[in-house]
């Protein structure tokens, strides 16, 4: 993010994208769009972040093309954050560990999406497997959805939220590292106030901007002293321009020069 700006952008191969694109809703489409994606951004930005669900949903020969796509964006420098969400318990959530976060897995990635409420120690072998091969988790705190409040924001038993409490652990996870530690939260751009604590010592993920509503300037509202750990991501706001190669890097830096200023107040 240093030397790329500060941005993360989304690879989300959904049908009506596809369609905008003048591309089928099938595979030849779905190759066609994430290989232009990958060309026209992996070496110039920092994160791309691929929805993996956009490519389960072809089998087989979907899961080909994500394949392929994580293995050029890393050869071309862009950290990969595989989209995916996993959370399960024991040898199962082994099973997603070792699929996306060890470095014989075709699906390797610098980082994943995990959901915690299964409890947070259900993420251990997800946790323990990205120390090992030198990568990272982002565990679901506050999402952007509307809904995601009904659980989030509930109450514990200790007078936390549940969304507090998982960031809570978070910041035991990273309590040490330098300069952060491997353990991220998402938090979604577009809450307003977030009204938690986000101090865990590590990076915060923040879908929602563009075509959910938020925008570069509202990032030090919801995060606040935090805000300089926060990994923007954007997927629409960048892809609705394609297939224009152009198009799309001039977008991904418009957006990423936009947070630069709305992190450093210039």
């Amino acid at each position: 993010m240093d030397t790329r700006g500060p941005l993360c952008v989304g690879i989300d191969p959904h049908a009506s994208l596809l369609s905008a694109w003048g591309l089928g809703d099938d595979v030849k489409g779905l190759e066609t769009f994430t290989r232009t994606v990958v060309e026209a951004l992996a070496d110039r930005v920092a994160v791309l972040k691929p929805q993996s669900a956009f490519f389960e949903r072809f089998g087989s020969r979907g899961i080909a093309v994500l394949e392929k796509a994580v293995e050029e964006a890393r050869a071309a420098g862009a950290l990969v954050l595989m989209d995916a969400k996993r959370g399960d318990i024991g040898s199962t959530m082994g099973a997603y560990a070792q699929t996306y976060l060890h470095k014989d897995s075709p699906l390797f990635s610098d980082a994943v999406t995990v959901s915690p409420y299964l409890g947070f120690g259900s993420l251990r072998p997800a946790l323990d497997a990205a120390v090992i091969n030198g990568c990272g988790v982002f565990v679901l705190a506050l999402t952007s959805n509307p809904e995601g409040a009904e659980v989030q924001r509930a109450t514990a038993a200790s007078g936390r939220s549940l969304a507090q409490l998982m960031l809570d652990h978070m910041a035991a996870e990273n309590e040490g590292a330098e300069p952060l530690g491997s353990v991220g939260a998402v938090v979604g751009a577009t809450l307003g106030d977030a009204g938690v604590d986000l101090a865990i010592n590590g990076p915060l993920l923040a879908p929602g901007i563009g075509a959910q509503g938020a925008t570069p300037a509202d990032l030090p509202k919801v995060f606040g002293a935090a805000v300089g750990n926060v990994v923007p991501s954007v997927s629409r706001g960048v892809l609705r321009f394609g297939p224009d190669v152009t198009g799309l890097r001039e977008s991904a830096s418009r957006f990423a020069d936009e947070v630069r200023a709305a992190v450093s107040g210039r």
